[in-house]
């Protein structure tokens, strides 16, 4: 009777282990969430709604995007940190991701420690862009323009700590342009006050740049890295505009909770690079303003702790702090 016991429990155990591994093998069973830690209609969030569809169209279950801004993106990244790690709560992230660290005096998780990386997405330069109103044609009539009338001159960002911020924060420590920044809840906020004339500058995305500079309703001065954007060939970079050294730009990752399983990790990469090889997701991109850069987990991940090290020295050296 013992004995029969003991077998019963062994198939119990086995057929438990057995229908797990089922279920792990059938990921994804039922809807993934794509957490944004950002206001919609920014520039992470229009990356995540194309990768999204894709990925709902290649998996067979729903990518649902999911807007949870504020603070730096901490309060969406704290909620993907504490979720289970099953693949069914994904995280996307920006350069703000390793940028917050330092800006806030705790976070409620570890950047690094506290997830899985999934690999990386794309990368993008930031366009220093002015309303009409402000005469400067260049980066260095510009700057003029701000030493010569010091606390006139505004640059809105996404919110405090958020990659635009610390661009314009670079911009003002290598310059000694005396700007002022102001934050938003989002970059559309931002966006939309600069298009107004609220303020006078911003660092914001290509697409910002591609929807608004053609019309004339504002005018693009450089872009933030060290080769052009192909999507605006005649716009300098801040190197080209009398800037030296100034090389910055975003990129975008997915992440999930530490633990996630490998198999869905690996799963989700290698239908992202795939993806990103289609000519279909390339033009979405090129559109967005991004230029695809899938990387595999281990590479984002080293990647990631250099980010780490590398903005926070710009934040101590542009002194950066939440206003």
């Amino acid at each position: 009777m013992l004995q029969a016991l003991r077998v019963l429990g062994l198939a119990a155990v086995l057929a438990g282990a057995g229908a797990a591994a089922v279920a792990q093998q059938a990921w994804p069973n039922r809807p993934v969430r794509l957490v944004v830690p950002f206001a919609p209609g920014g520039f992470t969030d229009v990356v995540a709604r194309i990768l999204g569809q894709k990925l709902t169209v290649a998996l067979g279950q729903q990518f649902i995007v999911e807007n949870k801004p504020g603070a730096g993106s901490s309060i969406g990244s704290d909620l993907v940190a504490k979720a289970a790690p099953d693949g069914y709560t994904l995280l996307m992230v920006s350069s703000t991701h390793v940028i917050s660290p330092w800006i806030y005096k705790s976070l409620p998780y570890d950047p690094l420690k506290s997830f899985t990386v999934v690999g990386k997405l794309v990368d993008s330069p930031y366009v220093l862009l002015v309303h009409p109103k402000v005469p400067a044609k260049n980066v260095q009539e510009f700057i003029a323009a701000a030493k010569a009338n010091p606390g006139t001159l505004h640059y809105a960002s996404s919110g405090n700590g958020s990659a635009q911020h610390l661009m314009g924060g670079l911009f003002v420590a290598q310059t000694g342009a005396p700007l002022k920044h102001v934050p938003y809840r989002g970059s559309s906020g931002a966006a939309t006050d600069l298009v107004a004339g609220v303020v006078e500058s911003s660092f914001a995305g290509v697409p910002n740049a591609l929807a608004q500079v053609p019309q004339g309703r504002l005018r693009a001065l450089a872009v933030t890295t060290s080769r052009r954007a192909p999507q605006l060939p005649d716009v300098p970079t801040m190197q080209e505009a009398g800037v030296p050294g100034y090389d910055a730009s975003v990129w975008l990752a997915l992440l999930a909770p530490a633990g996630t399983p490998p198999d869905i990790v690996q799963r989700l990469n290698g239908e992202i690079a795939a993806l990103m090889q289609s000519p279909e997701t390339r033009k979405a991109l090129f559109d967005a303003g991004v230029e695809p850069t899938p990387s595999t987990p281990e590479e984002m991940t080293a990647y990631m702790a250099q980010e780490l090290v590398r903005w926070g020295k710009v934040v101590k050296d542009a002194n950066i702090k939440i206003e």
